[in-house]
């Protein structure tokens, strides 16, 4: 009985939803969201963080990053492939079933998959100043992490990086808003 009262809710709240514009859905989520859910949806946690897989649904995690040697234990697309549906799959089960967002850091191609293209850091891509390069460049990262399912990159980083203490500074294009500009105009 508990199953089919589970089941007609559902079919209320999708009916509900239908009608909708999406802010109205996304007030009436939020409306339904504890607050430990919102927190955890605004939360993203290291995918070699996670104690228990199921974490991901038991604390409405809303996003997962793999960083450096965040991968699978066997580094191929397709276990790359499964440990991102398998993530997801268990995110969707969480009491909104709300999907989450995945992220890496590609920085200078997917380099986190064996047999992906690894290019120039952005300090080198912005020596160049050749704006079709640095574009063919993103959009083959674009879709070697589109392959993978992933939905979100931190690259490429505009960054105007000046102070060489900042351990990251090889990730902007060069230290002036000018070779910026090359990298974030189309």
């Amino acid at each position: 009985m508990k199953r089919f009262y589970i089941l007609i809710l559902g079919v209320l709240a999708a009916t509900t939803l239908l009608g909708q514009t999406i802010d109205q859905k996304v007030d009436s989520v939020l409306n339904l969201m504890s607050l430990e859910e919102k927190i955890g949806q605004m939360t993203q946690v290291e995918r070699g963080a996670l104690v228990e897989i199921n974490d991901l649904a038991t604390f409405s995690i809303g996003s997962l990053l793999s960083g450096g040697g965040s991968g699978p234990e066997t580094n191929s697309l397709p276990n790359w492939i499964s440990m991102y549906d398998n993530f997801q799959s268990i995110a969707m089960q969480s009491n909104l079933g709300i999907p989450m967002i995945y992220g890496i850091d590609a920085v200078h191609g997917h380099n986190n998959v064996e047999g992906a293209v690894i290019f120039p850091h952005n300090i080198g891509m912005g020596c160049t100043w050749n704006r079709d390069l640095i574009r063919q460049a993103n959009e083959i990262v674009a879709k070697e992490v589109a392959a993978t399912g992933i939905d979100w990159t931190f690259a490429p980083c505009i960054a105007v990086p000046q102070n060489e203490r900042w351990g990251r500074t090889y990730e902007g294009p060069g230290e002036t808003p000018e070779v910026q500009k090359i990298m974030a105009e189309e």
